[in-house]
Protein backbone atom coordinates (compact mmCIF):
# COMPACT_ATOMS: atom_id res chain seq x y z
CA UNK A 1 0.00 0.00 0.00
CA UNK A 2 1.08 3.37 -1.03
CA UNK A 3 0.51 5.86 1.75
CA UNK A 4 0.67 9.70 0.63
CA UNK A 5 0.35 11.87 4.04
CA UNK A 6 -0.52 15.23 3.50
CA UNK A 7 -0.06 18.05 6.22
CA UNK A 8 -2.37 21.42 6.29
CA UNK A 9 -0.89 23.90 8.33
CA UNK A 10 1.03 21.16 10.47
CA UNK A 11 4.06 19.98 10.03
CA UNK A 12 4.78 16.18 9.16
CA UNK A 13 7.63 15.02 10.92
CA UNK A 14 9.15 11.69 10.60
CA UNK A 15 7.51 10.35 13.89
CA UNK A 16 4.29 10.77 12.70
CA UNK A 17 4.93 9.16 9.52
CA UNK A 18 6.65 6.33 11.10
CA UNK A 19 3.25 5.79 13.27
CA UNK A 20 1.29 6.21 10.34
CA UNK A 21 3.52 3.69 8.59
CA UNK A 22 3.46 1.02 11.49
CA UNK A 23 -0.36 1.30 11.37
CA UNK A 24 -1.10 1.45 7.78
CA UNK A 25 1.01 -1.85 8.00
CA UNK A 26 -1.61 -3.98 8.93
CA UNK A 27 -4.00 -2.30 6.97
CA UNK A 28 -2.25 -3.13 4.18
CA UNK A 29 -2.80 -7.09 4.56
CA UNK A 30 -5.92 -6.36 2.64
CA UNK A 31 -4.60 -5.08 -0.18
CA UNK A 32 -2.18 -5.32 -3.20
CA UNK A 33 0.49 -3.46 -3.47
CA UNK A 34 -0.74 -0.38 -6.01
CA UNK A 35 -3.75 0.59 -3.71
CA UNK A 36 -3.42 4.84 -2.56
CA UNK A 37 -4.01 5.40 1.12
CA UNK A 38 -4.11 9.27 1.27
CA UNK A 39 -3.42 10.87 5.01
CA UNK A 40 -4.39 14.31 6.09
CA UNK A 41 -3.89 16.11 9.24
CA UNK A 42 -4.81 19.67 10.28
CA UNK A 43 -5.11 21.45 13.30
CA UNK A 44 -8.69 22.41 14.35
CA UNK A 45 -9.04 24.76 16.96
CA UNK A 46 -7.33 23.61 19.85
CA UNK A 47 -6.82 19.87 18.47
CA UNK A 48 -5.91 18.08 15.81
CA UNK A 49 -7.46 15.84 12.85
CA UNK A 50 -6.94 13.25 10.68
CA UNK A 51 -8.34 11.68 7.56
CA UNK A 52 -7.62 8.72 6.33
CA UNK A 53 -9.38 7.75 2.79
CA UNK A 54 -8.45 4.39 0.98
CA UNK A 55 -9.53 3.63 -2.43
CA UNK A 56 -9.62 0.62 -3.84
CA UNK A 57 -11.59 -1.46 -6.55
CA UNK A 58 -14.80 0.12 -6.05
CA UNK A 59 -14.60 0.40 -2.80
CA UNK A 60 -13.52 3.51 -0.41
CA UNK A 61 -13.17 3.66 3.27
CA UNK A 62 -12.94 6.77 5.47
CA UNK A 63 -12.40 7.35 8.93
CA UNK A 64 -11.45 10.62 10.69
CA UNK A 65 -11.11 11.46 13.98
CA UNK A 66 -10.24 14.70 16.17
CA UNK A 67 -7.90 14.85 19.47
CA UNK A 68 -5.46 16.69 21.74
CA UNK A 69 -2.58 14.45 20.74
CA UNK A 70 -1.92 13.52 16.93
CA UNK A 71 -1.15 10.22 17.99
CA UNK A 72 -4.30 9.12 19.63
CA UNK A 73 -5.98 10.26 16.35
CA UNK A 74 -3.47 8.39 14.45
CA UNK A 75 -4.63 5.22 16.52
CA UNK A 76 -8.11 5.87 16.33
CA UNK A 77 -8.42 5.79 12.50
CA UNK A 78 -6.41 2.87 12.16
CA UNK A 79 -9.31 1.35 14.37
CA UNK A 80 -11.92 2.42 12.61
CA UNK A 81 -10.53 1.32 9.26
CA UNK A 82 -9.61 -1.78 10.24
CA UNK A 83 -13.02 -2.59 11.82
CA UNK A 84 -14.67 -1.54 8.52
CA UNK A 85 -12.57 -4.09 6.67
CA UNK A 86 -12.93 -6.72 8.48
CA UNK A 87 -16.36 -6.34 8.22
CA UNK A 88 -16.40 -5.95 4.31
CA UNK A 89 -14.18 -8.90 4.34
CA UNK A 90 -16.78 -11.13 6.32
CA UNK A 91 -19.51 -10.20 3.91
CA UNK A 92 -17.36 -11.28 1.26
CA UNK A 93 -16.41 -14.26 2.51
CA UNK A 94 -19.82 -14.76 3.52
CA UNK A 95 -20.75 -14.01 -0.13
CA UNK A 96 -18.05 -15.85 -1.38
CA UNK A 97 -18.63 -19.04 0.60
CA UNK A 98 -15.23 -20.24 -0.32
CA UNK A 99 -12.12 -21.44 1.74
CA UNK A 100 -9.61 -19.60 0.08
CA UNK A 101 -7.83 -15.67 1.29
CA UNK A 102 -9.90 -13.05 0.36
CA UNK A 103 -8.58 -9.33 -1.08
CA UNK A 104 -10.49 -6.53 -2.17
CA UNK A 105 -8.80 -6.27 -5.75
CA UNK A 106 -10.49 -9.82 -5.78
CA UNK A 107 -13.81 -7.86 -5.78
CA UNK A 108 -15.39 -7.05 -9.59
CA UNK A 109 -15.65 -3.54 -10.52
CA UNK A 110 -19.08 -2.84 -9.31
CA UNK A 111 -19.88 -5.17 -7.05
CA UNK A 112 -23.28 -6.62 -6.99
CA UNK A 113 -26.04 -5.76 -4.09
CA UNK A 114 -25.56 -8.60 -1.11
CA UNK A 115 -28.40 -10.46 -0.15
CA UNK A 116 -28.47 -9.56 3.19
CA UNK A 117 -29.20 -6.41 2.82
CA UNK A 118 -32.80 -5.81 3.31
CA UNK A 119 -34.62 -2.55 3.03
CA UNK A 120 -36.64 -2.92 6.31
CA UNK A 121 -39.16 0.13 6.09
CA UNK A 122 -40.09 2.67 3.08
CA UNK A 123 -40.96 6.13 3.36
CA UNK A 124 -42.79 8.74 1.01
CA UNK A 125 -43.01 11.85 0.85
CA UNK A 126 -43.69 15.00 -0.73
CA UNK A 127 -41.16 17.15 -1.73
CA UNK A 128 -41.71 20.75 -0.19
CA UNK A 129 -39.59 24.33 -1.86
CA UNK A 130 -37.51 25.59 0.70
CA UNK A 131 -34.59 26.69 1.50
CA UNK A 132 -31.75 25.18 3.24
CA UNK A 133 -31.81 26.98 6.25
CA UNK A 134 -35.55 25.97 6.65
CA UNK A 135 -34.48 22.25 5.26
CA UNK A 136 -32.50 22.26 8.57
CA UNK A 137 -35.50 23.69 10.74
CA UNK A 138 -37.24 20.52 9.90
CA UNK A 139 -34.68 18.06 10.42
CA UNK A 140 -34.31 19.25 13.82
CA UNK A 141 -37.75 19.32 14.62
CA UNK A 142 -37.69 15.97 12.93
CA UNK A 143 -34.92 14.96 15.30
CA UNK A 144 -33.27 12.89 11.99
CA UNK A 145 -29.59 13.43 11.25
CA UNK A 146 -30.59 14.31 6.85
CA UNK A 147 -33.19 15.93 5.41
CA UNK A 148 -34.12 16.00 1.68
CA UNK A 149 -36.27 18.94 -0.16
CA UNK A 150 -36.99 20.65 -2.78
CA UNK A 151 -34.59 23.94 -3.34
CA UNK A 152 -36.34 26.94 -3.80
CA UNK A 153 -33.82 28.80 -6.05
CA UNK A 154 -32.80 26.33 -8.07
CA UNK A 155 -35.51 23.08 -7.68
CA UNK A 156 -33.32 20.50 -7.45
CA UNK A 157 -33.80 17.76 -5.01
CA UNK A 158 -30.85 18.74 -2.28
CA UNK A 159 -29.61 17.03 1.23
CA UNK A 160 -29.07 18.73 4.49
CA UNK A 161 -27.29 16.55 6.96
CA UNK A 162 -25.54 16.84 10.79
CA UNK A 163 -22.22 16.36 11.01
CA UNK A 164 -20.15 15.13 13.70
CA UNK A 165 -19.69 18.34 15.44
CA UNK A 166 -22.43 20.83 15.94
CA UNK A 167 -22.54 22.00 11.93
CA UNK A 168 -24.25 20.99 8.93
CA UNK A 169 -23.52 19.82 5.35
CA UNK A 170 -25.23 20.66 2.71
CA UNK A 171 -25.62 17.69 -0.67
CA UNK A 172 -26.55 19.44 -4.23
CA UNK A 173 -27.83 17.81 -7.18
CA UNK A 174 -27.16 19.12 -10.76
CA UNK A 175 -29.62 17.74 -13.67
Amino acid sequence: MKITVTGKNIVVNDKMQDAIDKKFAKIGKFFADDIQAKVLMHPEKAKVKVEATISGKGNIFRAESVAQDVYDCIDEVADKLLKQMSKHKKKLIKKNQGKESVRFEMIPEAPEAEEETKIARVKKFTLTPMTAEEAILQMELLQHNFFVYLDAETGNVNVVYKRNEEDYGLLETEH
